[in-house]
């Protein structure tokens, strides 16, 4: 039995870039947010900074929501065709608006986008890719995520303008970067989000949900592309097995069910974890974590590109050791290294350490995060659920995963004014302690295994 791993590869690829719009659509407002936010005169209003950077969380929730019910009508092929629509739309329309709630609207649009795409892309990647590979080949989805992110926070450097150091809220306002920079910003993601949708044309649709919508010939031929005759025959008898007493209406009453439950929950706990870790709020709240160390907004914007390139430099490494270290040694290692360094950070900000100290751990937090929890928490949501209700445990749980993202967005400007910065980051360095209690205590190991025998493994 030999794969087309060069077949298999390229498809997944494709997918992924639904991970790197994914990616730049959620951190490209994190460069705007020192122009749009003067642009707009909410500079000092807390609650509607959040809500705009929390916006696009919104329309994530709702896409996440109905992730489901689109990849079951639709299959994963089609619901990656919208999510790819979606982030045209709100690209140029999020650029071109006039107005504070215009701008609300069109965020919600590519945060619909975002909430589909982070649930199907990997649910489709892990449906096409032999077990041996899944792990490394779901990861590329995280990669995409990394370098969208990196994409965004390089091409918000490029597009802004140089700042004069004390420059005041009404010249930035005026300046160029406040009136057209910002705008550049959003309408750079039309690009690949319009190429995204051509190379959707040239994949296959899911063979799984293919054979769970009653397709099982051109189920065989897709099978047969990744692997051979005997690879279809033994992929193709293995997931018919699997979806014995699967409906295509999508229901959320089986994910209740005793043996299923147990699972939905430690997907669900995984995926708030991912969020409140904390990491995040680096990419969307730059401006406010590195100008407490002390930073200026062209040094803030150049510090960003920092972030991002340390992230995925870092992402490589998970995808070299995703599959030899296994799932639940990285999530180990990612959650307590965490706590950790957020316990350093946080006496950091105390001790009113400013500049390269700041930058450097703010970095190590990035770099642990980037071979750990950001792309292995998706592997492990890819893969855990059984067959015959991926789909909606998928969106269930990434539905929470972007609840828990809009709280913490939401709640990190109150909590930097109430505890300051060093009470935040302590306050999710025990996040994480928690998170490494749990992840010890239910998380099982599932590297090498087929889809198929995990399901085995979890449900008896």
């Amino acid at each position: 039995m030999k794969i087309n791993l060069r077949y298999v590869l390229g498809i997944s690829l494709v997918s992924a870039l639904g991970g790197f719009l994914f990616g730049y659509d959620w951190v490209v407002i994190g460069g705007a947010k020192p122009f749009y936010e003067r642009f707009f005169e909410i500079v000092h209003m807390p609650g509607l900074q959040g809500l705009a950077m929390s916006s696009a969380l919104i329309g994530c929730v709702g896409g996440a929501g109905l992730s489901g019910w689109f990849g079951e009508r639709f299959g994963r092929k089609g619901s990656l065709m919208l999510a790819a629509l979606l982030f045209t739309l709100s690209s140029i329309g999020t650029g071109a608006v006039g107005s504070f709630s215009g701008f609300m609207v069109f965020r919600i649009v590519g945060g619909f986008g975002i909430g589909i795409a982070s649930a199907i892309s990997p649910i489709y990647i892990s449906e096409v890719s032999p077990a041996a590979y899944r792990g490394r080949l779901v990861t590329l989805n995280q990669l995409n995520i990394v370098v969208g992110i990196l994409a965004a926070q390089i091409i918000n450097y490029l597009i802004a303008q140089p700042v004069p150091q004390g420059a005041t809220e009404v010249l930035i306002r005026e300046s160029w970067n406040g009136q057209t920079g910002w705008r550049w910003m959003f309408w750079a993601e039309a690009v690949p989000a319009s190429l995204f949708f051509l190379m959707l044309f040239f994949i296959p649709e899911s063979p799984r949900w293919l054979i769970k919508a009653s397709r099982q010939e051109k189920a065989a031929s897709i099978l047969q592309k990744i692997g051979g005759e005997v690879y279809a025959l033994e992929a193709g008898k293995e997931i018919s097995q699997s979806m014995v007493g699967a409906v295509r209406k999508v229901k959320l009453k089986p994910l209740l069910s005793k043996g299923i439950r147990p699972i939905v929950l430690i997907g669900i706990v995984l995926a708030v974890f991912q969020q409140w870790c904390g990491i995040n709020v680096v990419f969307n709240y730059a401006e406010e974590v590195f100008s407490a160390a002390g930073y200026e907004v062209s040094d803030i914007l150049f510090n960003i590109v920092i972030t991002g390139v340390v992230n995925l430099v870092f992402t490589f490494i998970a995808i070299r050791t995703v599959d030899r270290w296994g799932r639940r040694r990285l999530m180990l290692i990612g959650s307590m290294g965490l706590a950790l360094l957020y316990g350093v950070l946080g006496m950091s900000y105390m001790m009113n350490l400013q500049g390269m100290t700041i930058l450097v751990i703010v970095l190590l937090c990035i770099a642990v995060y980037g071979m750990t929890l950001a792309p292995v928490t998706w592997v492990i949501l890819s893969e855990i659920f059984p067959n015959r209700v991926r789909g909606v445990a998928m969106a269930a749980a990434t539905t929470m995963l972007w609840v828990a993202s809009s709280i913490l967005v939401l709640t990190f400007p109150y909590l930097n004014s109430g505890l300051k910065a060093h009470g935040t980051f302590w306050l999710y360095a025990g996040i994480c302690l928690a998170g490494f209690l749990f992840i010890r205590r239910y998380l099982p190991e599932t590297k090498g295994k087929s889809l198929e025998q995990i399901e085995k493994d979890l449900t008896h």
